[in-house]
């Protein structure tokens, strides 16, 4: 299934941040991170549960495209008829893109869905797109409830994407799960395996991994006894994850959907999380995934995003997502 991305003429660039494309850059300078891709949907009602796209040249500051509305239709690539927590990835060759997607509607209930959407496109604009029910593709589901927030990362050593995400079956808890995705990106070629024992026994939801300095960190929700974000490490990538004491959210209020991403700049790190109760966003600054500083004064947003992630982009890439309207001067 193709879909392409559909974009207003004109530009929603809000604020104090202008994004500035120089379409006349040398090929290095293109090649280099200068922007960021943010993916999100919006909320729990019709349209809401979409993909949509905004962008950043600074990491802080977010302008969405298209007028804040779905740029690739969730009644085209669902099977529900709505997708929600968009998580997005560079593939190992630098030119490749991967999205995966909860295949989910709200209205139907928290125990509704059974499947993911797997999507990949070569420019950020032109999507192909597959449908994974894990109920009906693999055996010994039956008693399933629901399929949450899929991501995707890398695996050096196998050289395959692997796919990992929280299912929850009758009175257990959610578990988060990984498995390898097939070379064409369209299916699971592996049954799923259980990725992190929580110590508590607890549900674990909206697993985000990230490699830095020799270990993988392993953000994950629960709603245990300490409830809110948590981190745990492991030197390998599909096991052995210890958890670290305690939860990294620096907010009192109900959190969920962490991401982590690099700033281009060198400075670290931002973890971000949607504080759904309240409708907003929080942004976090890290550089040991420690110690975390809400750095919320300097975010800016013309929309309203839900669980989502964020992508470092370059000049070229950026062009690309802006080729149809231009940004507004200050």
């Amino acid at each position: 299934m193709n879909i392409q991305i559909s974009y207003c003429l004109r530009a929603l660039v809000l604020g104090t941040m202008v994004l500035i494309i120089n379409l006349r850059t040398t090929s290095a300078q293109q090649s280099k991170k200068t922007a960021y891709l943010f993916t999100y949907f919006t909320g729990n009602n019709g349209t809401e549960e979409s993909i949509r796209f905004a962008l950043s040249n600074d990491g802080y500051t977010y302008r969405a495209l298209n007028a804040d509305k779905p740029v690739i239709s969730s009644a085209v690539i669902s099977s529900t008829g709505g997708v929600r927590d968009p998580h997005i990835l560079r593939g190992a060759d630098g030119k490749t893109f991967y999205m995966v997607v909860t295949d989910m509607v709200a209205a139907k209930g928290w125990d509704s869905n059974r499947a993911m959407v797997l999507l990949k496109s070569a420019d950020l604009v032109n999507w192909t797109s597959s449908i994974v029910n894990i109920q009906k593709r693999f055996p010994n589901q039956d008693s399933l409830l629901r399929v949450w927030a899929p991501q995707t990362i890398y695996d050096k050593e196998a050289d395959k994407y692997m796919i990992y995400w929280s299912m929850k079956h009758g009175a257990g808890p959610d578990i988060i799960y990984w498995a390898y995705a097939n070379k064409d990106f369209t299916d699971l070629e592996t049954e799923p395996k259980q990725l992190f024992f929580s110590p508590t026994n607890g549900p674990c939801i909206d697993g985000d991994i990230v490699f830095d300095q020799g270990k993988y960190h392993l953000f994950y929700k629960t709603e245990d006894s300490e409830k809110g974000i948590r981190v745990a490490v492991s030197d390998k990538l599909k096991e052995g994850y210890v958890a670290r004491p305690g939860t990294v959210q620096q907010t009192k209020d109900p959190v969920e959907g962490a991401g982590v991403f690099k700033l281009n700049n060198g400075e670290g790190y931002i973890l971000m999380y949607d504080v759904y109760t309240k409708g907003r966003y929080q942004f976090t600054k890290t550089k040991d995934f420690k110690q975390f500083t809400v750095v919320d004064h300097e975010v800016r947003m013309n929309f309203h995003p839900r669980h989502g992630t964020v992508l470092p982009i370059t000049t070229a890439e950026a062009a690309v997502l802006l080729k149809n309207g231009t940004p507004e001067r200050m």
